[in-house]
């Protein structure tokens, strides 16, 4: 296993775990490390295999996912557990739970318990694996293996191209390109866009729940994720964040304070008509940049309506989604904000707008509320 990114896989199903494991073989970088049937067996084999990653399937008998990461909790392992998640039953209740309860984020199997069609999800997964095991490993003073040596491995075939840009193994930062010159100063902030993906339920719960309450302008979020999910995931926010969160619905007033997250498979804009107070918008258009909802389309949309009285701000994930319309609401003369790569379970979608020019500020995710409030709240 050397300095591959070691991976625990957790489920009572044997063809889940051998395709998974499978997908994990399969990919440069990556090593299962062991795999067991339930939590319980996971928690008699961490001290032996010494994972960086554990993958975690919540419906085991024995011991099942959210009793395994009470219990993870209450042993302090902080390994990151990435959840794989039915949609079956209260499947979005329990995996927002299991967010609560410490897991990194969560996948959706494709087609219930037993996907034998899992390598759908294959590049979320590995994506995920890639950052939020690289970020564990690091912190515990173990070495990586450096792009090159991804390289190496001509017997280990990936399904994705863009690998090392996605999964954050490329080379150093580019230094960025010319930013556009914005066809107006930015003014007084009236509306708030954050484009997010990998890494996200955890960052947004870090950002959401430092927000200052007295924070009266609207905020309206794109974070990737199945439907179904995202009506439980604003609920989850909604409980820690001081200002009101909801799942966007067609129609639904943009209003200073409230957080308006899109649906899952949504686009979401707004429709600002001049009589009128603006509403937010739900689509069914084609996938943009490889997503719906997608961020570009938010920020675009933003752009349009709103001019340079927007905040955008791109945050942790993989891709390039957003990256380009970051640039529109740059243009138009509003203010612009980047998660730093430091701080970044996966530093695609922010990398891509900074190389771009499309960032004014990197900010780590720690500081990003603070930062949001104070750009915001600044008159100009």
């Amino acid at each position: 296993m050397s300095d591959e990114i070691a991976v625990l896989v957790v489920d009572d199903s044997a063809l889940m775990r051998n395709l998974i494991g499978h997908m994990i073989d399969d990919t440069p970088g990556l090593a299962v490390a062991d795999k067991a049937m339930n939590g319980k067996f996971a928690l008699d084999k961490i001290p032996r295999v010494n994972p960086d990653i554990i993958v975690l399937d919540l419906e085991m008998p024995e011991m099942n996912g959210i009793e395994f990461l009470k219990e993870r909790k209450k042993q302090g392992i902080t390994i990151p557990v990435i959840i794989l998640s039915s949609i079956a039953r209260r499947g979005a209740e329990i995996t927002m739970e299991a967010l609560s309860l410490g897991a990194s984020d969560f996948i959706q199997k494709p087609s219930g318990s037993v996907s034998e069609d899992i390598h759908l999800v294959k590049d979320t997964l590995v994506g995920m694996l890639f950052g939020y095991g690289g970020s564990y490993r690091k912190s515990q003073g173990r070495k990586l293996l450096s792009p090159s040596e991804y390289k190496e491995k001509p017997a280990k075939a990936t399904s994705s191209p863009d690998l090392l840009v996605h999964f954050n193994l490329s080379p150093a930062v580019t230094e960025p390109a010319k930013s556009p010159t914005p066809v107006r100063k930015p003014a007084n902030t009236e509306i708030i866009a954050i484009g997010i993906s990998t890494g996200g339920p955890d960052a947004l719960r870090v950002v959401f729940s430092q927000l200052d309450a007295d924070l009266k302008i609207p905020i309206m979020v794109v974070q990737h994720m199945p439907p179904g999910f995202t009506n439980e995931f604003a609920k989850s926010l909604d409980r820690i964040c001081p200002l009101e969160v909801k799942e966007a619905e067609d129609g639904d007033a943009i209003l200073p304070g409230r957080v308006l997250i899109a649906q899952g498979n949504k686009h979401l804009e707004v429709e600002r008509k001049a009589l009128n107070h603006p509403v937010a918008r739900l689509s069914d258009a084609p996938l943009v940049s490889g997503h719906r909802p997608s961020a570009d389309v938010l920020f675009a949309s933003v752009a349009m309506a709103y001019q340079n009285h927007v905040l955008g701000v791109i945050m942790t994930g993989m891709g390039r989604d957003g990256a380009q319309h970051l640039g529109t609401i740059y243009k138009e003369g509003g203010m612009t904000l980047g998660q730093d790569e430091a701080s970044a379970v996966v530093y695609g979608m922010p990398r891509v707008a900074y190389e771009l020019g499309h960032v004014m500020e990197q900010v780590s995710l720690q500081k990003m509320a603070r930062r949001i409030c104070d750009v915001a709240k600044t008159p100009r």
